[in-house]
């Protein structure tokens, strides 16, 4: 394309190059159905491992929230002498940073 092609020429031009890429893929050999199915076997397998995997990541984020909601109820509450000593200690803390 140039600067002086007039808009017929564009049009001609597109025309020739879509013909071209059709008859190229009319060139094209045809897939073999025994090699698709193959393809489409591997794709099985493949999405069958990942389905595995994925409930497997499932299983265990499950198990671990079970298992720190298991710890967090079996923490009990601090009792009171343990919540004031704590307190305490935050309190001489920030006193000693002044």
């Amino acid at each position: 394309m140039t600067y002086n092609d007039s808009f017929q020429d564009r049009i001609g031009n597109a025309a020739k190059a879509r013909e071209k890429a059709l008859e190229k893929l009319r060139a094209k050999a045809p897939l073999d159905p025994k090699v698709v199915a193959e393809r489409i076997e591997r794709q099985k397998q493949r999405e069958a491992r990942e389905a595995e995997k994925a409930a497997a990541k499932k299983a265990e984020r499950e198990a671990q929230a079970a298992e720190s909601a298991a710890k967090e109820a079996a923490s009990a509450p601090p009792t009171e002498e343990e919540a004031k000593a704590a307190r305490d200690a935050r309190y001489a803390a920030r006193k000693a940073r002044r």
